[in-house]
C-alpha cells in the first residue's frame, strides 16, 4: 500500500504546488499591472507562467523522486535523474529567455510611447530585436553545454577538446567565415544605424520596406508583397538606397511630353488645384516648369512633395491621371501629334526649266539627224 501511496503523494503534491505557485504568480502580476498601467512589464511577465510552472514542477520532482521506493524507479534511478536534470536545465533556459524578452520589450514600449522621432523609434526597435536574439542564442548555447556536461563521457571529451582549442578555433573560423561575417555585420547594422526595421530601401533595383533583421539575414517586403531575403553582409559591403534615413519626406516628379502649344500657365493652375485636393500632399511645395524641348514636343515637369514614399507614389498617380484627363477634355491641341501630310515637291526656277527643255530639244534633233544619215 505504501508503494502506491508514496508516488501518488510525491507526484500529486508536486503538481499541486506547481499549479498553486503559477496561479499565485499570475494573480500577483495581474494586481500589480492594474496598479501600474503605465508600464507593460507586469502584463508581459504573465506570459512566463508556463515555463515557470514547468521549472518548478521539474525542480520539485528532481528533489523528491528519490524518496519514492518503488521498484521501477529504483531500477532506473540514474536515467530518471538525468532526464529530470535535462528537463530542468531546458525549462530554466526557457524561463530566462521569456523573462529577458519581457524586460526588453517593456523598455522598448515605454521608449516608443514617449519618443517623438519615428526614425529613432525604428532604430531602437532594430537594436531591441537583435539584442533579444543574441540573448536567446547565448542562453541556448549555455543550456546546451550544461546539458551535455551531465553525461560523463562528454566531460572527458571536453577535457581533450580544450587541449586542441587553438586548432579547432582556426578550423572553425575558416569554415564559418561567411556565417561569422554575417553575424558581425548584423551587430554593425543594429548599432551603426545603417538600416532599421521599417525603413524604405532600394536594393538591386527593388523597392521595399525592411520587415525583419536577424543576425544573419535581412528581409525586405516589396510593394507587390514579395519578400527578398538577403545576407546582412550585403548592406555593409554594397551600396544601397535608404529613403528613410534622415527623414521620410519625399519629392515626386511627373513628366509630360506635350505639343509646343500647351497652355503652361493653365497647367500650373490645374496642378495647384489637384495637389490642394489630394490628401497625400504634405503641403510643403509644388511646381511646374518646362525642362526640355525637341522639334516635335516639349517636356513639362510637375514636382510635388509628400510625407513618405507611399504618399509620393499616390500623389504622382493623381497628378498624372487628372492632368491628362483635363488636357484631353479642355486642351486637346496640347497633346503630342504625329504629322502625316504628304511631302511637297520642290519647284525649279524658270531659267533652269528653260535650259533643261532646250537641252532636251537639242538631243531630239541630234538623234533625228543621226538616223537620217544612216538611212
Amino acid at each position: 500500500m505504501e508503494d502506491v501511496l508514496r508516488p501518488v503523494i510525491v507526484i500529486g503534491g508536486s503538481l499541486a504546488i506547481t499549479v498553486l505557485i503559477g496561479w499565485g504568480a499570475d494573480w500577483l502580476l495581474r494586481r500589480i499591472d492594474a496598479r501600474h498601467p503605465e508600464t507593460p512589464l507586469w502584463d508581459l511577465l504573465r506570459g512566463c507562467r508556463l515555463p515557470l510552472q514547468v521549472t518548478v514542477c521539474t525542480a520539485l520532482l528532481r528533489g523528491s523522486y528519490d524518496t519514492i521506493k518503488a521498484q521501477a524507479i529504483t531500477t532506473h534511478q540514474t536515467a530518471i535523474s538525468r532526464l529530470l536534470t535535462l528537463v530542468l536545465i531546458a525549462a530554466t533556459a526557457w524561463l530566462a529567455i521569456r523573462v529577458s524578452g519581457a524586460i526588453v520589450e517593456s523598455s522598448y514600449s515605454r521608449y516608443a510611447a514617449s519618443a517623438h522621432d519615428p526614425a529613432r523609434v525604428r532604430r531602437v526597435r532594430t537594436q531591441v530585436t537583435l539584442i533579444q536574439r543574441v540573448v536567446a542564442a547565448v542562453v541556448g548555447v549555455v543550456a546546451a553545454s550544461a546539458m551535455l556536461l551531465t553525461f560523463p563521457a562528454m566531460r572527458t571529451v571536453g577535457t581533450s577538446m580544450l587541449a586542441s582549442a587553438g586548432i579547432l578555433g582556426i578550423v572553425a573560423g575558416v569554415a564559418a567565415q561567411s556565417t561569422l561575417g554575417n553575424l558581425f555585420a548584423g551587430l554593425q547594422i543594429a548599432f551603426g544605424d545603417m538600416v532599421r526595421i521599417g525603413d524604405t530601401v532600394v536594393v538591386n533595383g527593388e523597392w521595399g520596406t525592411v520587415e525583419e533583421i536577424t543576425l544573419t539575414f535581412l528581409s525586405v517586403r516589396t510593394w507587390d508583397e514579395r519578400r527578398i531575403t538577403m545576407p546582412v553582409s550585403y548592406f555593409t559591403g554594397q551600396p544601397f538606397e535608404n529613403w528613410s534615413r534622415g527623414g521620410t519626406q519625399k519629392t515626386g516628379t511627373v513628366f509630360f511630353h506635350l505639343d509646343h502649344h500647351a497652355p503652361i500657365e493653365e497647367m500650373r493652375a490645374k496642378l495647384r488645384e489637384i495637389v490642394q485636393k489630394s490628401p497625400a500632399w504634405d503641403g510643403r511645395d509644388w511646381s511646374l516648369v518646362v525642362t526640355d524641348t525637341s522639334p516635335s514636343t516639349i517636356v513639362v515637369r510637375a514636382l510635388v512633395t509628400a510625407r513618405d514614399s507611399d504618399d509620393a507614389w499616390t500623389v504622382r498617380c493623381d497628378i498624372r491621371e487628372q492632368m491628362i484627363t483635363w488636357l484631353r477634355t479642355e486642351h486637346p491641341y496640347a497633346l503630342p501629334r504625329i504629322t502625316t501630310a504628304p511631302a511637297v515637291q520642290a519647284q525649279l526656277p524658270a531659267t533652269a526649266s528653260a535650259s533643261r527643255s532646250g537641252s532636251r530639244r537639242e538631243d531630239h534633233f541630234a538623234r533625228f539627224d543621226d538616223g537620217f544619215r544612216k538611212g
